[in-house]
């Protein structure tokens, strides 16, 4: 054990534990408004049974405390690739983009060789792990509660003083909730990548958050992919003369992001455009549709999805914390996938222009193949160039 560590909802309730990975802050080291997201941010819960290092570096989770639901994670380490940053690597930038981890215990060695220990893993990289708490009872919290914003302090003694839950209370009060927030600007490419450079079609992925298997699904399938900042602009998004256009998965509200948003609208009709997790979200929003704030969201590898189309349920790979309202779907607009849980929206289609969308994450990484498929009904709808 190196420290004592509590994490503190906004509502109060209070989880102390064990901290690994890098130190938290002290409460007397909170500064109410400060925009630092290390050990701060939404808590959500994640269901997925494996693949905590791949949850560390999905840029979905940019702001949020995760905790693992599954109650042991470490057992297989971490691959420290972040030590040799190569190309595909330098895309998503920073190697971690949640604020924290929360876990019922963790393995500590020995390890498969070439790896590390998600102890040293998350140290070397600025990140809290808060161990030892009733992860169930936490779960249980945000399932009922909804998620909320929470901080993870480090403690003298094993729970928090009077004094000390009063400093974060304050803290808390001030930090932004995710509702209104554009988490964009500190995730995706810097500068445009190209992959496959003779492949064919061609397709352009405006970057707000990607997870490289997407581009490497594309690849596989024979595609030339360019990956751009979502900072571009028109001008240059066509000037690379693309077959068709991808938008990315990512974080934060989609609702605030106005410029893509407004970039979408006018692509469509003139190119096809499909997206991905946000990107599905960005492209229901340029329809006419709306999003809201989902109560605790959808993170795991374990959620079921219904094709509208054909019947099929299939299990899928989720990440995220706002969805398309059915109600305000224009008439453009038809449900292609459907969750099976709950109901709620996980794909749209226009019946005007070439646009579709999938809420879920079709490359998986880790999680279930079920949906792959996707990427090929993508590059199917692209039309053979005359």
């Amino acid at each position: 054990m190196k420290s004592y560590v509590s994490l503190v909802l906004l509502d109060g309730e209070v989880f102390s534990g064990k901290g690994f990975g890098a130190p938290c802050p002290r409460a007397d080291e909170l500064r109410p408004g400060s925009t630092d997201r290390k050990s701060a941010g939404e808590v959500v819960f994640n269901t997925g049974m494996t693949g905590y290092h791949e949850v560390l570096t999905d840029p979905s989770y940019t702001a949020q405390i995760v905790v693992m639901t599954y109650p042991h994670v470490g057992n297989y380490g971490c691959n420290d690739l972040w030590s040799e940053i190569g190309p595909e690597e330098a895309i998503q930038r920073s190697p971690i983009k949640c604020a924290g981890m929360v876990a019922k215990s963790l393995y500590q060695g020995p390890i498969p060789e070439g790896r590390v220990t998600l102890d040293a893993f998350l140290e070397a990289r600025a990140t809290p792990l808060l161990v030892g708490i009733d992860t169930r009872r936490l779960t249980l919290a945000l399932r009922d509660r909804g998620a909320q914003q929470g901080v993870m302090i480090q403690t003298k003694d094993p729970r928090p003083t009077e004094i000390e839950l009063k400093l974060v209370r304050e803290y808390l009060r001030a930090f932004p909730p995710m509702e209104g927030c554009d988490l964009t600007t500190e995730v995706g490419t810097e500068a445009a990548a190209v992959f496959q450079p003779t492949g064919s079609p061609h397709i352009v992925m405006v970057d707000s958050g990607v997870k490289m298997n997407i581009v490497r699904e594309l690849v596989s399938l024979g595609a030339k992919v360019t990956v751009l900042p979502d900072t571009v602009t028109r001008d240059v998004l066509t000037a690379a003369k693309p077959d068709a256009v991808l938008y990315s998965s990512g974080p934060g509200d989609p609702a605030v992001l106005d410029e893509q948003i407004a970039l979408i609208r006018s692509l469509l009709g003139s190119l096809p455009v499909f997206g991905i997790c946000l990107g599905h979200q960005l492209i229901s929003l340029a329809l006419g549709a709306k999003t809201y704030k989902m109560k605790f969201g959808h993170h795991g590898l374990n959620h079921p999805v219904r094709d509208e189309l054909t019947g099929k349920v299939f299990v899928t790979t989720q990440n995220h914390g706002f969805a398309v309202d059915e109600a305000s779907l224009p008439d453009d607009l038809g449900v292609w996938f459907r969750n099976a849980n709950d109901g709620t929206i996980e794909g749209v289609y226009s019946k005007s222009v070439n646009a579709k969308c999938a809420q879920f994450h079709p490359e998986a990484a880790p999680g279930p193949h079920d949906s792959t498929w996707i990427f090929q009904s993508f590059l199917d709808a692209i039309p053979a160039r005359s």
